[in-house]
């Protein structure tokens, strides 16, 4: 029997120089680089997901529709932030991955992205249905604890602050 799919890798990265503004803070723009580039490292350890063969093999690509992201405290230059992704919807031919940028041993929320994403054929760009292959995946990688609203992002991250600030003080 194959071992359960990570349904929430997570990663840490170092906060690179080039990537800071002059107060020595991740600038904004960067954060998304982060983040995708964390889920991107996340499809291919943890789901041996190539989106780059997966486009070329079944001619569709996932393409970003909207984000919604909310900085809530600096990452610092040399600082090692950890980055939690997961997947908390799907339908026929949408997805959208939550993504959380942490403190290092993760009991500090610094920034949330909720990254809206449809499937469509390429060159084309018409929007497509996952072929049953990847529903099956999406249904076995679904985080169903995380309560999708379309215009929730604002509740869902004042529900992560208060979350971790009781994890804090249970450490204590």
């Amino acid at each position: 029997m194959a071992a359960p799919l990570v349904k929430t890798p997570e990663t840490l990265h170092r906060v690179r120089f080039q990537d800071c503004d002059m107060l020595g803070h991740l600038n904004n723009a960067r954060y998304l680089d982060y983040f995708l580039n964390a889920r991107e490292e996340h499809t291919i350890q943890h789901y041996a997901l190539n989106l780059g063969e997966l486009a070329r093999e079944s001619r569709a690509a996932w393409v970003i529709t909207k984000h919604q992201l909310a900085y809530l405290r600096p990452a610092n230059h040399a600082e090692q932030v950890r980055i939690r992704t997961q997947l908390i919807h799907f339908d026929n031919s949408n997805l959208v991955v939550e993504m959380l940028m942490l403190s290092e041993d993760g009991l500090r929320l610094k920034a949330v992205l909720w990254s809206e994403m449809a499937f469509v054929k390429v060159p084309a760009g018409t929007r497509t249905e996952h072929s049953d292959e990847l529903m099956d995946m999406l249904e076995n990688l679904d985080v169903e604890d995380v309560s999708y609203d379309a215009d929730g992002f604002d509740e869902r991250v004042r529900s992560l602050r208060k979350a971790l600030k009781r994890d804090r003080h249970e450490q204590d």
